[in-house]
């Protein structure tokens, strides 16, 4: 343990990656941003863009006429609600802290400015939160109100595809399961997703002219602050022996950095095995509707792992004439 912080590929993060692999990593990323917070995925990754754009200006008039389309959707207020206020005023802060950071260490990687920004954005949002607590009440009030709302268009859109018109009970059941636990586990969901989104707003930031530089490195070589574990560690025992708000605390850090130590292990997974091919990622693809939480699980157990025993160095030798 002690490594202090991302180690990129050989060639080096600032290189910009071969062929398709970047597009490849974009729409990881935006993946990510989507499927785990319930919000616009635009105004997540498109404000931290907005800000980069001004404090570290693109080039070249494509460059800007995607800043102004961005600028457009972020601001459209068609049915604006409670929520649509939140979503923004988190994706200010969010990416502030990032620009903030970025401005202040313009070399350095984008995990330890990425995960600096989402936790110093949160700190700020806990003491508002602790200075007015019924801004947390409504505030968690309208994040549920959507989740409810996203799950009965699921549900409602799962019903039109059927004969009869209706779904299994049992369907149903876990379908109420799902969004529960959703609910008590979003700001864990929602700090996965802005590390996400912020990966996108800075890889997109580069890619328009921004010019050469550090970018988002390849899984393969994804990992982080060994001392992190801590957290975990902390956030699991606070799971177990504590009860209420702290139990909850507990839950969102075991589930947020679970998140990161799953990747840190896909990361341990494909370097291992060499990357996987068009084939071999559909394959994974359906193995993972079927098997999700345990291939989560799994690879979460491989991410720590790799915390102490630096499995990546422990890696085959390369195959003679290879």
């Amino acid at each position: 343990m002690g490594r202090a912080a991302l180690r990129g590929p050989r060639t080096g993060e600032g290189e910009a990656p071969p062929g398709s692999a970047g597009w490849l990593r974009a729409l990881g990323l935006l993946a990510g941003a989507s499927l785990l917070w319930v919000g616009n995925p635009v105004v997540l990754v498109g404000v931290p863009f907005l800000l980069l754009a001004i404090f570290r200006p693109v080039k070249g008039p494509l460059a800007w006429g995607l800043v102004g389309v961005t600028a457009a959707l972020v601001t459209l207020r068609g049915g604006a609600s409670g929520f649509w206020f939140v979503e923004r005023g988190w994706a200010l802060l969010l990416g502030g802290c990032f620009v903030a950071l970025s401005l202040r260490w313009p070399g350095g990687r984008f995990l330890p400015k990425g995960l600096g920004a989402v936790t110093a954005a949160f700190a700020a949002t806990g003491l508002l939160f602790r200075a007015r607590p019924q801004d947390w009440r409504v505030t968690e009030w309208l994040v549920t109100e959507r989740m409810d709302w996203a799950m009965s268009v699921a549900l409602q859109a799962a019903r039109m595809n059927t004969e009869t018109g209706t779904l299994p009970l049992e369907l149903e059941t876990q379908a109420v399961g799902i969004l529960e636990a959703q609910q008590a586990v979003f700001p864990a969901l929602l700090g996965l997703a802005s590390l996400s989104a912020l990966g996108l707003a800075w890889w997109l930031h580069h890619r328009i002219g921004a010019g050469p530089g550090e970018t988002i490195g390849s899984l393969k070589e994804f990992r982080f602050n060994d001392q992190l574990v801590w957290l975990f560690i902390i956030g699991f025992v606070a799971l177990l022996a504590a009860s209420g708000g702290l139990e909850r605390v507990g839950v969102n850090t075991v589930v947020f950095m679970g998140g990161l130590y799953a990747l840190r292990g896909a990361g341990v997974v494909l370097f291992l095995t060499g990357g996987v091919s068009i084939l071999g990622g559909l394959l994974f693809l359906i193995g993972f509707v079927l098997l999700a939480p345990f291939l989560v699980v799994g690879a979460m157990f491989v991410g720590l792992g790799d915390t102490w025993f630096d499995l990546r160095k422990r890696g085959p030798s390369p195959r003679p004439g290879t």
